[in-house]
């Protein structure tokens, strides 16, 4: 009998044993998600595709070339003129073609910080994903011990017939909570199942994989402090100086557009002899170069597009300061769940540490007396609530520290 007593009561201990091999092995997950996800290799494809737009920019305008036969030819001194033949060619202004590239690359470098964003976002769904397979499995093994836990009782239970110190009423309150717990541990493995999907989907693979999920977790002693402009570096408001800088690119481009264009080209008239002269120059042929400058006399579109531009600056400008208070918001919020989360663990390990003292106190009135099934089922239910709340709280602790880990991370 002692034994059994024994039993019930070191269920409760070694729950939250944690240690730091879940770090490993989720940030192997994210590098697997990172490598094989479809969003991610899209959002590099875009920057490919940017990066290349620099070497499209590098271009100028199509040579020209054109032939014209005279149907009645001109006769001039040195003879009949009998077609014409131009080549043209158009040069843009000193420094335009490098101010194309300039545009290019700050628009490519923009498209890189979306790859980082976007890796950022999803190494927190993968994160968050992997901590909810953890509360999933966590309560499963909570409920596993506790119905073990009611075994135990109910075997105390029938003992305790034999001497007429409880009912059969007792043993079948018993079974129905034992029924009850395998009812939610069995519900809980529909929900893993889901999430396991929802998990490999997150890293391109089968949804039935399986998924290796650490048992323990550890909580830090201590919390780590963060300066005031810990989040000056976000990617998220790096992309706005990016897209400013983009702007700023875009104008002097404008401005170098503004500027003439050079074209340079020659023309060439064959000319046929005269047959009734004799001179030098008797049908000799036409060769013209040409020299020709395009000059942007009505410039409206150009002045247009620097307000523009401007306004634009402007309204990145907003943007980036609204997106500066999401964020500062999004973090004081995480770090105060966080903190939450942690005082819900230290009140239900205190409440559990009590209901197991007091589940001992019962269990030896069983020794001298009858033992109050009612009251011990009681205790039973509370322990697995302060359980439960448990896993909660360290599963919240852990999803809001992947969201401060998202917002300050390098």
């Amino acid at each position: 009998m002692k034994s059994l007593l024994h039993i019930a009561i070191i269920f409760h201990f070694s729950l939250f044993a944690f240690h730091s091999a879940t770090a490993q092995v989720l940030e192997q997950y994210i590098n697997t998600a990172q490598q094989n996800n479809l969003e991610i290799q899209a959002y590099n494809l875009r920057y490919n595709i940017a990066e290349e737009k620099v070497n499209e920019v590098d271009w100028i305008p199509n040579t020209e070339l054109s032939a014209g036969y005279f149907v009645s030819e001109p006769e001039t001194r040195t003879g009949a003129q009998r077609a014409r033949f131009s080549a043209r060619q158009m040069l843009p202004w000193f420094g335009t073609i490098t101010a194309r590239e300039n545009y290019a690359s700050s628009m490519a470098d923009a498209e890189f910080v979306e790859v980082a964003i976007a890796k950022r976002k999803l190494a927190l769904a993968v994160s968050q994903s992997y901590y909810s397979l953890y509360e999933i499995r966590a309560e499963q093994r909570v409920l596993d011990k506790n119905i073990q836990l009611l075994k135990t009782y109910q075997r105390l239970a029938l003992t305790s017939i034999e001497v007429g110190k409880a009912t059969a009423v007792d043993v079948l309150r018993l079974q129905i909570r034992q029924n009850e717990l395998q009812q939610q541990k069995d519900v809980l493995e529909q929900v893993y199942l889901g999430e396991q999907t929802s998990f490999n989907k997150l890293l391109n693979q089968d949804g039935n994989k399986g998924v290796t999920v650490v048992e323990e977790f550890l909580l830090p002693e201590e919390d780590i402090a963060y300066a005031q402009d810990v989040l000056s570096l976000h990617p998220e408001l790096l992309k706005y100086d990016k897209l400013y800088e983009s702007i700023t690119q875009s104008e002097l481009l404008n401005q170098a557009e503004r500027n003439p264009m050079i074209g340079i080209g020659v023309d060439y008239v064959p000319v046929s002899e005269r047959a009734d002269m004799n001179f030098s120059d008797n049908g000799k042929d036409i060769f013209m170069p040409m020299l020709s400058v395009s000059i942007p006399i009505f410039s409206k579109q150009y002045d247009s597009k620097s307000k523009q531009n401007e306004l634009r600056q402007l309204e990145i400008a907003a943007q980036k300061d609204n997106r500066l208070n999401v964020l500062e918001s999004a973090f004081a919020k995480a770090i105060s769940q966080r903190n939450q989360a942690r005082i819900k663990f230290n009140t239900q390990h205190k409440n559990l540490k009590q209901a197991q003292n007091a589940e001992e106190i019962l269990i030896k009135n069983y020794e001298t007396g009858t033992i109050d099934f009612n009251d011990l089922l009681d205790i039973q239910e509370l322990q697995l609530k302060f359980q439960i709340n448990q896993i909660k709280a360290i599963t919240t602790y852990y999803m809001q520290s992947a969201v401060v880990n998202y917002l300050i991370n390098p």
